[in-house]
């Protein structure tokens, strides 16, 4: 259950694993053996979108997304409640707005058939990921509020 409920963080870790080796790999080919892989570009695309988007939920889910407290905190109690409350319904309709457009764009490629020229990667398959990315961080947003995830910051000034 753990892997399942973790399954975007061991996709980004993967995928950033993948990245590296094949970073390093190509620059040993490069300047060693003088044979530069052509397509290493692309692959490096694809994995740096796969990351970003993967990680999203995760970050919500522990409280990394970047915050700026400071200002709400300032706020008395109830007022504090009542800012939480409209940030929490701001970040759902922005979250909401995003995954409806991805779903326009990822169909604009669907139709188009567009593909990356070296390797004919189609660009569906590359930005995907972010429609169910959007999803994953709606659905990790109202976890973190129902468990009461802090942020990192949050939790170091209660110590």
């Amino acid at each position: 259950m753990t892997l399942l409920c973790n399954l975007d963080i061991v996709v980004a870790c993967i995928t950033l694993a993948i990245l590296i080796i094949l970073t390093v790999a190509g620059v040993a080919w490069r300047y060693i053996f003088s044979q530069p892989f052509t397509w290493l570009e692309e692959v490096q695309l694809a994995c740096m979108v796969w990351i970003v988007f993967a990680a999203g939920g995760a970050a919500f889910r522990t409280g990394n997304h970047v915050a700026i407290e400071m200002v709400v905190d300032m706020f008395p109690k109830k007022l504090q409640k009542l800012i939480d409350w409209l940030i929490s319904v701001v970040v759902v309709l922005v979250l909401a707005y995003l995954f409806i457009q991805s779903l326009g764009f990822i169909q604009i490629f669907v139709k188009s058939g567009r593909s990356t020229p070296m390797l004919d990667i189609p660009y569906a398959v590359i930005y995907g990921i972010a429609p169910v990315s959007f999803v994953l961080m709606i659905v990790s947003y109202f976890y973190s509020i129902i468990k009461g995830v802090k942020s990192e910051a949050k939790e170091a000034a209660e110590l």
